[in-house]
């Protein structure tokens, strides 16, 4: 996805990482054989990233925006309570069927419900308090769907940003005509100066921007 990490060392992590589950492997390789921009899939190291997080805050409520073929709806359904449910939202009604395939072939279907249309407006729709909120859609209404998910998360609970630098491209917006870079800029900046979360940023994959609600 990015030149963030040396590709040897991502190598070298992934062999070291646990194993996708063989419905994710099924995925992934559906995905990047028949749907347009494959890169935009979690992918394995990110996958088990989400899981681990869902098995260690053991969430009842999850908000995902952006599902695109469901592969990081599957890893963080792994760590679900009991009876716990995924709301995931995307706009791509062609991605449906996909989606469905792998939702029943991870035995998680009726953990996830899917909502197919435009987040901003969905969003309020939704009345849930979530313990975990994963951002991964569309990079200029980041700052919109905080604002929308903010007051929905629990005190504790988790956002995590996808695709937060950009490739790098974030350390040096001069050097590229991408107004993409500067929401996300705006995006990272607005996170750090709100005194009701704490963050981290991480180098996995594209960055991921780690919020926990005060």
């Amino acid at each position: 996805m990015s030149d963030i990490v040396n590709h040897k060392i991502e190598e070298y992590i992934e062999k070291n990482s646990s194993e996708e589950p063989e419905v994710l492997k099924e995925l992934n390789k559906e995905t990047y054989l028949k749907i347009l921009n494959p890169r935009m899939l979690s992918g394995h190291l990110q996958g088990r990233f989400l899981s681990i997080i869902t098995k260690l805050i053991k969430p009842k409520k999850i908000l995902e925006i952006g599902t695109y073929t469901g592969y990081s709806a599957i890893c963080m359904s792994e760590g679900l309570l009991e009876n716990g449910i995924i709301h995931t939202i995307d706009i791509n009604e062609e991605l449906v069927t996909i989606q469905n395939k792998y939702f029943t072939k991870s035995n998680n279907n009726n953990s996830i419900i899917r909502h197919v249309g435009d987040a901003k407006n969905l969003i309020s729709a939704i009345d849930e308090q979530f313990d975990l909120v994963f951002l991964d859609a569309d990079k200029e209404n980041y700052i919109e769907y905080y604002d929308l998910v903010i007051d929905k998360l629990k005190s504790g609970g988790l956002i995590i940003a996808d695709n937060v630098l950009w490739t790098g491209k974030v350390v040096n917006p001069e050097n590229y005509n991408d107004e993409v870079t500067q929401y996300l800029i705006d995006f990272n900046k607005k996170i750090i100066n709100d005194k009701r979360v704490e963050n981290i940023i991480l180098p996995l994959r594209d960055g991921l921007n780690i919020i926990l609600k005060n």
